[in-house]
């Protein structure tokens, strides 16, 4: 059974070799959690008292400003981070997308690097040999796959991962939207393949800054605020606490009949 079980946890970080002062005036204020200052290590609260059950079938977005600690929260949900307080308990196969680059080889071909990436993100070598040409004709990179990593092109760079990335079968998807330096045409590509990728995920956690992507994807969403969940709900509910305004104005009539609203 696919399940997510965080009871009050916390993620510390302790800052070794700072002075209090010092650390207080150049982080605070940039970093989602605060600053504990009472021990004589200066501590980063980075997630505060995270209480939340995810279960299969469930799409959740996580909003919130650069540093309220969505990335934090996206890694203690992956086991990556164990809380420092509290409990986190994890049933299933999880696929972490992090960081598109994470687990490619600049010295190495793009043929060798999809294999590469797919044993990182839990997949078996013969999955992965199985779903070459799939991810070749996605990238449309060509002869460019036999060559190194290091002649690609940030863009290029991109399609190989997001290719890999949309061809496993993970139980949980945790995503950290980290795709923008493609073309429009290819863009628009790839989405149709993220969206069918998290139609085969038992589970979604996605962050990202994107309405429209987070409304095709997601239906429920939290609100980080300073490493806390300020608000878990519906998804329309939610951004409109967060932004002030309903997430939906504005967006085209194309987009709303994408997105099935009226």
């Amino acid at each position: 059974m696919v399940s997510i079980d965080v009871r009050n946890a916390c993620v510390d970080f302790p800052i070794f070799d700072a002075k209090t002062r010092s650390l207080k005036k150049a982080v605070l204020g940039k970093v989602g959690g605060k600053i504990g200052t009472e021990a004589r290590v200066p501590i980063i609260e980075a997630l505060q008292d995270i209480s939340l059950s995810l279960r299969d079938g469930d799409r959740v977005a996580l909003i919130g400003h650069n540093g309220a600690g969505k990335s934090t929260l996206l890694r203690l949900l992956s086991g990556i981070y164990e809380p420092t307080r509290g409990t986190s308990e994890i049933h299933g196969k999880i696929a972490p997308v992090f960081d598109l680059a994470v687990g490619m080889d600049p010295e190495i071909s793009g043929l060798e690097n999809i294999l590469i990436r797919g044993l990182f993100l839990g997949m078996t070598r013969k999955q992965m040999q199985d779903r070459v040409e799939d991810i070749s004709q996605f990238t449309e990179l060509g002869d460019y796959l036999h060559l190194p990593l290091r002649t690609y092109s940030t863009g290029m760079r991109v399609r190989l991962a997001l290719g890999v990335v949309t061809s496993i079968d993970p139980e949980i998807l945790l995503l950290d939207e980290g795709i923008g330096a493609v073309d429009a045409a290819f863009m628009a590509k790839a989405r149709d393949r993220l969206v069918d990728l998290v139609r085969r995920s038992g589970m979604l956690v996605f962050a990202s800054h994107s309405d429209e992507l987070l409304f095709e994807l997601c239906n429920t969403a939290i609100w980080m605020d300073e490493g806390r969940i300020k608000m878990h709900g519906d998804l329309r509910e939610v951004l409109t606490a967060y932004k002030g305004r309903d997430p939906l104005e504005g967006m085209s009539p194309e987009t709303l009949e994408r997105l099935g609203e009226k």
